[in-house]
């Protein structure tokens, strides 16, 4: 239910987590902070407030009014803070969820912040709630904090849920992994996977422009046939989700495993078997991140294997397969001509 949702965000062991993650607090300190002369004397909405720290971040960048926007009982405490950093003047709490305020009571904005991001992006699906307060009240030209999303993904080895089987104390239970494989396949596993198990070079799956995103396209994310080529030799046992996202100063929060971790880690979509592959080798699949219909705050990823040889590829393409390295070879060649 709603209430549960709300509820969910006044453990303030998520929030000490939340806060904790340096790159994610960082990140909006830098963005708003090299924007200061978007924020003096401007109009400013937190959505999803939770302890306050991006309204005080707006504050302390000159904000002269911002509307922090906190349905849980969080909300009580975001007064204390401000009060504790000297900008309780600035900040106008609003204890409700940002769907139920009127846009007669409130004036209109000219920058919202939220930090409204979960696994794999759209977990929890507040970036609605986010939406819906841009279109109701930010001004013609006004700022997203942040302004662009994107989905990447990539193949991924998962030894831990593999290899680990192999020899446990000089016992092997290879007929366990099997099963263990099959039963964490059925739901994505959160958890961090190094730089060195994933298996081919970024790939940009889904790409948001938050000044432009309709409700209705948040439905359904992905769904393209997609081809990816190996970069290693390595053992396909995982498919590794994960996103970044942009501030309009160009400054970027990533989750990716080439990057410091943050407490969203990576979305894992277990195999339930190894398959071994080479360099140059294409692997073909399509995502889809869909609305559940049973709860407007849950989402349903579908993965799906494919074969590619039935499937369009990248022109050009580095896989191994002869229509790929004729094509390219003759692109060189032509290019060599021009």
């Amino acid at each position: 239910s709603s209430d549960k949702y709300f509820e969910s965000y006044e453990d303030l062991n998520i929030h000490h987590q939340m806060l904790n993650d340096t790159s994610r607090t960082v990140a909006y300190k830098n963005a708003i902070f090299n924007m200061k002369s978007s924020f003096v004397d401007k109009i400013v909405m937190d959505v999803g407030a939770g302890t306050g720290i991006l309204s005080i971040f707006s504050a302390q960048a000159g904000a002269k009014k911002i509307y922090a926007i906190e349905a849980s009982n969080l909300a009580n405490l975001i007064s204390q803070v401000a009060e504790e950093n000297n900008v309780k003047d600035k900040i106008e709490i609003i204890k409700k969820p940002v769907e139920d305020i009127n846009s007669n009571d409130i004036q209109k904005v000219d920058i919202i912040v939220s930090e409204w991001m979960g696994f794999y992006l759209v977990h929890e699906g507040m970036l609605n709630s986010v939406i819906i307060a841009r279109d109701k009240f930010l001004k013609p030209n006004g700022l997203m904090f942040p302004s662009i999303a994107k989905i990447y993904a990539a193949p991924c080895q998962l030894p831990s849920y593999n290899d680990f089987w192999d020899d446990i104390c000089g016992v092997s239970m290879k007929c366990i992994a099997q099963n263990y494989r099959q039963t964490k396949s059925l739901k994505p596993e959160i958890l961090y996977v190094p730089k060195k198990d994933i298996l081919v070079e970024d790939k940009l799956l889904i790409w948001l422009d938050l000044n432009n995103t309709t409700l209705e396209e948040l439905n359904s994310l992905g769904g393209e046939q997609t081809v990816l080529v190996c970069s290693k030799n390595g053992k396909y046992q995982g498919f590794c989700i994960w996103f970044d996202v942009e501030f309009p100063d160009g400054s970027l929060l990533s989750t990716s495993s080439k990057v410091e971790p943050t407490h969203w880690k990576q979305t894992v979509i277990v195999l339930p078997h190894s398959i071994h592959l080479n360099k140059k080798d294409p692997v073909a699949f399509t995502l889809n991140i869909n609305k559940s219909s049973s709860n407007p705050r849950w989402y349903n990823i579908i993965f799906t294997m494919l074969d590619a040889t039935e499937v369009p590829h990248d022109i050009p393409c580095d896989c191994y397969m002869s229509r790929c390295i004729i094509t390219k070879t003759y692109m060189e060649n032509q290019g060599k001509e021009i």
